[in-house]
C-alpha cells in the first residue's frame, strides 16, 4: 500500500481503537443480501481468514445477516473462522431490526427490545464486550423527526455496564446525531452513501467536525447502476483500476473520517477491494468525480 494513500493511515475509532480505513462488511457472507439462499459456509470462512491476512482489522456484521433458511449466519461464520480473535480486531454490529417468524426483518423502536439483541450478538460472536454497536433507525432512509433518545439511552446504559465499548448510529440525520450526542458519545455513523449517492454531505461534515467515523453502508452502491457512470470509468482507466476500486478510493478521499466496509463472498473480489486502498486520487481525478 502506498504510504501516500488515504488507507495507509489508521483511524482512531472513539479515540482509542486504531482501525484500517478499509474494513470488511459481512452482510454477503451468509447470503447475497440481508437474507437469501444460503452461501457455502466454508467459502465464507475462507474469505474472513483471507481478510485478516490482508490486514483487515475492522469487520462490520449483524445478528440478522443470515440466509433465509437460518442455516448460515455471518456472526457464526466470524466466530468459527476467527475465534479466538486477533487482539487488534474490531467487531462492529448493529441493533434495531429483529427477525420475524416468517424469516423477514422488522424495525423496532422499543428500547426494551435492544437488550436481547445485544445479548444475542455477545453470544453468537462469543465475546464479553462488543467493540462498536450501531443503533439502526428506519429502513433505507432516515426517519426524520423521530426521536431516538430512549433507545440510545438504553444502549448507553449497557455501555456503562461494560457490554459495549463504543456506540454508533445508522440511517440517521443531523438531528438524530445531535440528539444522541446529548445522551452519550457517538463514535461512528453508518448511512447510505457512495460515489453515486452523496446527499448526506451535511451529516458527513458534522462527523468531520466532531472526529466521528463515517462508515457508509453499500459503499459500492448495493447494486446501483450509478457506479457505472462515465466519470468513474474514466478515472478507473487512468489508474488501470476497476470502477469499484475507484468508488472506494473516492470514499476514502472524500473525508479523513470516512471508512470503507465493502462486503463480498468472493476471495477475488475481497483482494480487489483491499487493493483499492493503494490508489491515491489526484486533483484531476477528484475534479472529474466532483
Amino acid at each position: 500500500m502506498s504510504p501516500d494513500s488515504p488507507a495507509s493511515h489508521d483511524f482512531l475509532l472513539g479515540g482509542d481503537l486504531p482501525i484500517k480505513r478499509i474494513g470488511f462488511g459481512a452482510m454477503r457472507l451468509s447470503a447475497n443480501g440481508f437474507t437469501g439462499p444460503a452461501r457455502d459456509p466454508e467459502t465464507g470462512r475462507a474469505v474472513l481468514r483471507r481478510a485478516i491476512e490482508l490486514g483487515v482489522n475492522h469487520i462490520d456484521t449483524a445478528s440478522f445477516y443470515r440466509s433465509n433458511d437460518g442455516t448460515v449466519s455471518a456472526n457464526a461464520l466470524i466466530r468459527e473462522a476467527l475465534h479466538p480473535y486477533p487482539d487488534a480486531l474490531v467487531l462492529a454490529t448493529k441493533v434495531g431490526p429483529w427477525d420475524t417468524p416468517d424469516g423477514g426483518l422488522r424495525q423496532t423502536d422499543d428500547p426494551a427490545a435492544l437488550r436481547p439483541m445485544i445479548e444475542a450478538n455477545l453470544e453468537t460472536l462469543d465475546v464479553d464486550r462488543l467493540d462498536l454497536v450501531y443503533l439502526r433507525v428506519g429502513a433505507m432512509e432516515p426517519p426524520h423527526g423521530q426521536s431516538i433518545a430512549a433507545q440510545f439511552e438504553t444502549l448507553s446504559a449497557m455501555r456503562e455496564e461494560g457490554l459495549i465499548r463504543h456506540l454508533g448510529l445508522s440511517n440517521v440525520d443531523t438531528g438524530h446525531l445531535a440528539e444522541a450526542r446529548a445522551v452519550a458519545p457517538v463514535a461512528a455513523v453508518q448511512n447510505h452513501f457512495h460515489a453515486g449517492k452523496r446527499d448526506d454531505a451535511e451529516l458527513l461534515t458534522a462527523c468531520v467536525e466532531a472526529g466521528i467515523a463515517f462508515v457508509p453502508f453499500f459503499p459500492l452502491g448495493g447494486g446501483s447502476s450509478d457506479l457505472s457512470a462515465d466519470r468513474l470509468a474514466k478515472v478507473a482507466e487512468r489508474h488501470g483500476a476497476t470502477v469499484p476500486q475507484i468508488a472506494l478510493a473516492w470514499l476514502l478521499a472524500s473525508a479523513p473520517v470516512t471508512l470503507a466496509i465493502p462486503g463480498t463472498g468472493s476471495p477475488t473480489h475481497l483482494a480487489e477491494n483491499i487493493a483499492a486502498g493503494s490508489i491515491t486520487l489526484t486533483p484531476e481525478d477528484l475534479a472529474d468525480l466532483a
